[in-house]
């Protein structure tokens, strides 16, 4: 499972150590200049996804924090900051790799509490990312994930699915598989600008068509569409088409979200690759995480009858302003009291 790559010097194994428990050793290797990989025992390999989250699941698996793919617009990049790494460089650069999630997941899913709820994986960061190809974490996940009866959701851009396919195919006959594939941009060189590491468009492109030819039915997250970069009706046309024909049948799409984090990250590279667009970039989300909601209702307005022309089912990212409203307010009515303690409370500051 591991590598028998060069160890890192005391110095930068110090560094990574900071703010990081259950480490094993963290290693390089040729394949991947400049990244580090630093190889760690999880205690837990189930996340409960946070009650006032817009999410349409409740339980994540990620075998990896950070990503090689090094996504510019990446969402998750502000959860380095828990293990005192940057959201930036080091999201890139210094990846975990949890060498022991697939047995802790299996310990897990044994216990006579679980509920066989819907496991997400790919919701964070990517479990089919280049790496996976030389730890091999995914078929483990997936077996423990079948042999317990939980249903499972794959949402990644690695092309590295294909590998998995047979199995997913004997997972499928006794839970139920949910595969999705992340592809937002169509133009080949601002794909590999935005988005550096990971696999070609037409790569991923062929895996949907694989995944569909196995008898899934393929969902494409079309998303982020990146104002002024990939927004144009011509643009989301093609798209639609190249998608539509590869055999998928259902697209997520969304508009472009910057939390902090991938919001400094990002910028800074709009002012590097697309100095033109900075204007127009911060007055829209400046102040915000999300596109104006105007922007994103002509999106919407816009988009919709392209998907109707392919004959593509489709739903809006959940991941937006006023749905993480309307579950903040259900989770807060949930979690209220049933009556009013209308007796006096002790001051709190």
């Amino acid at each position: 499972m591991r590598w028998s790559g060069q160890e890192v010097g005391a110095e930068e194994r110090t560094q990574a150590l900071l703010g990081m428990s259950g480490l094993v050793r963290s290693v390089r290797t040729p394949e991947f200049q400049g990244v580090t990989f630093h190889e760690v025992t999880a205690k837990s390999a189930l996340n409960r996804v946070p009650a006032a989250s817009s999410m349409p699941f409740d339980w994540t698996v990620n075998p990896y924090r950070g990503c090689s793919h090094a996504c510019v617009y990446c969402f998750a990049r502000s959860t380095h900051r828990y293990l005192d790494l940057d959201a930036g460089a080091d999201f890139d650069q210094q990846v975990i790799v949890k060498i022991n999630v697939a047995e802790v997941l299996r310990a897990e899913l044994s216990k006579r509490s679980w509920g066989r709820e819907m496991v997400a994986l790919g919701t964070n960061t990517d479990p089919y990312q280049r790496a996976e190809g030389r730890y091999g974490l995914m078929p483990g996940i997936l077996s423990a994930l079948a042999d317990s009866g939980t249903p499972i959701s794959i949402l990644t851009k690695g092309t590295l699915l294909r590998r998995d396919l047979p199995q997913l195919q004997q997972a499928a006959e006794r839970v139920p598989v949910d595969l999705s594939l992340s592809i937002a941009v169509f133009d080949d060189e601002l794909q590999k600008s935005v988005e550096p590491g990971t696999p070609t468009t037409a790569a991923r492109l062929a895996t949907v068509r694989a995944a569909a030819d196995a008898g899934f039915r393929v969902t494409v997250f079309l998303m982020p569409i990146m104002p002024w970069l990939t927004d144009s009706d011509a643009q989301l046309d093609e798209a639609l088409a190249r998608i539509a024909e590869a055999g998928a049948a259902h697209i997520v799409f969304g508009a472009l979200h910057l939390r902090p984090g991938a919001k400094e990250w990002f910028l800074e590279w709009i002012e590097r690759e697309h100095p033109e667009l900075v204007t127009g970039y911060r007055r829209f989300y400046g102040n915000a995480s999300y596109a104006p909601a105007a922007y994103r209702k002509n999106l919407a307005q816009r988009i919709r009858p392209l998907l109707r022309r392919h004959g593509l089912g489709s739903e809006e990212d959940e991941d937006q302003p006023e749905q993480r409203r309307r579950a903040a307010d259900v989770a807060a009515r949930r979690s209220a009291p049933a009556a009013l303690d209308l007796m006096p409370q002790p001051a709190l500051f």
